[in-house]
């Protein structure tokens, strides 16, 4: 076995200029890069370590805020535009992890961070289509309570574990990169690959690309946002369902409406469907569990899942619920 080799990169050019060209991606470590290798899932020869990537966050010229991709989560959480501005962001960040995951996470390893599937993870004793393409998916049969519901497949019904990738889906963030050929952006909501026959291949990132700055658009004027997480236990679990939300209401009437869900799909789910359904309606009961119903029309479950598609309507519910509050 080859010695694993560490260098340290002081930008986004040094380290496009340190990668050797292979067909290994930048993952930006992903935050849980050193359980992969533990695991020996993730056998890299060689890591650059990207820590001296843009660790700011801007304003730009159209209101909209661009954030480094070496930004940390706390940074993020407690910055004060996106509390007042993009609520659901900073809520869905504390919600995730604690202070001192947050204090090391970064904004571009939160978004490459794998699937926490206890499949995936079982080297020794489990097939995995994700970790071994064409091996198989025991999790298909096997014990898939935290299993996904949306946009799987039969070779991987995996989630996506990051609370603050679906409040960025619920923005309509923008992530930019840059690589051997220049540079890029890709809206979030593009930016993830469902699984259909290839698993393995999780994103739109090109060998050779790294992620450096993740784009806000400006905030909508009267729009109310939040994040909502049920998990097993309250201490920084990763979600059974979580929920973006967002309203804009406008004489009584719905104008605007945003639904992105989280740890039912193998990406963050933007439930735009749902969204079309409330715009135009009163902000009522009615009207937000007829959008649940269709937002989760197209669920498949697994015996151990079931119980996701209704809980997955209820907070829906209670998320718009709460979105509406003296207007229903």
């Amino acid at each position: 076995m080859n010695p694993l080799t560490y260098e340290k990169a002081t930008s986004s050019a040094d380290a496009l200029e340190r990668h050797d060209g292979d067909a290994a991606k930048f993952l930006g470590a992903g935050t849980n890069l050193v359980d992969l290798m533990r695991e020996g899932i993730a056998t890299p020869t060689r890591l650059i370590d990207v820590t001296g990537l843009a660790q700011g966050i801007e304003e730009q010229s159209d209101g909209g805020l661009r954030i480094g991709a070496g930004v940390s989560n706390t940074a993020v959480a407690d910055d004060t535009t996106i509390r007042a501005e993009y609520p659901a962001l900073s809520r869905a960040i504390l919600a995730g992890a604690s202070a001192q995951i947050r204090n090391m996470a970064t904004v571009g390893g939160n978004i490459l961070q794998r699937t926490r599937c206890s499949y995936f993870y079982d080297v020794a004793g489990s097939r995995c289509n994700k970790r071994t393409p064409g091996e198989g998916c025991d999790a298909i049969g096997g014990f898939n309570r935290a299993h996904g519901i949306l946009g799987v497949s039969d070779s991987c019904i995996a989630t996506h574990p990051s609370d603050m990738s679906v409040a960025l889906s619920l923005y309509d963030a923008v992530i930019n990169v840059e690589g051997d050929q220049g540079t890029r952006s890709i809206p979030i909501n593009d930016f993830y690959v469902l699984p259909g026959d290839t698993p393995d291949i999780e994103n739109q990132l090109n060998p050779g690309e790294l992620i450096v700055s993740v784009d806000l658009p400006a905030p909508s004027a009267n729009r109310r946002a939040t994040y909502r997480k049920v998990r097993d236990r309250a201490s920084y679990a990763f979600a059974l369902v979580s929920v973006a939300g967002s309203l804009i209401i406008e004489d009584g009437l719905v104008v605007d409406a945003g639904i992105s869900l989280g740890g039912v799909a193998p990406k963050p789910w933007r439930a735009t469907e749902a969204e079309a359904a409330i715009v135009g309606s009163p902000p009522i009961e009615e009207t937000f569990r007829n959008a649940a119903q269709i937002a989760l029309a197209d669920a498949t479950t697994q015996p151990g899942n079931v119980f996701k598609t209704e809980l997955a309507q209820r907070v829906i519910v209670a998320v718009l619920q709460d979105l509406a509050g003296d207007a229903q």
